[in-house]
């Protein structure tokens, strides 16, 4: 399963997005391709719409089953923390005290 969350898609990169995935609501595409179809897609993408900020969450051998990838400008970022993937907004300070 891999789930794709865009900022402000273009059509032509939206219409790429749809042959794979659903759309169930803007900007936010969901389905189960192969990875190498995932990799060729994101790089489709990468090259052609680099301005593009991209959250995707797909699946992994990790302890979670999942890693989460960030390309580009997003108001959010991965951070792992103590073996965990997890979403940052925002961090009023860091915490350097460990697990």
């Amino acid at each position: 399963m891999t789930v794709i969350i865009a900022n402000d898609t273009p059509p032509a990169i939206r219409g790429l997005l749809k042959r794979w995935f659903i759309e169930p609501r803007p900007n936010v595409f969901v389905g189960s391709v192969n990875a190498r179809t995932r990799n060729k897609t994101l790089a489709y993408i990468r090259r052609n719409a680099s301005g593009l900020g991209l959250l995707v969450i797909c699946d992994d051998d990790s302890s979670q089953g999942f890693a989460v990838e960030v390309s580009g400008d997003t108001k959010r970022r991965p951070e792992r923390r103590c073996g965990l993937e997890l979403i940052a907004e925002n961090w009023a300070a860091e915490d350097t005290t460990g697990c």
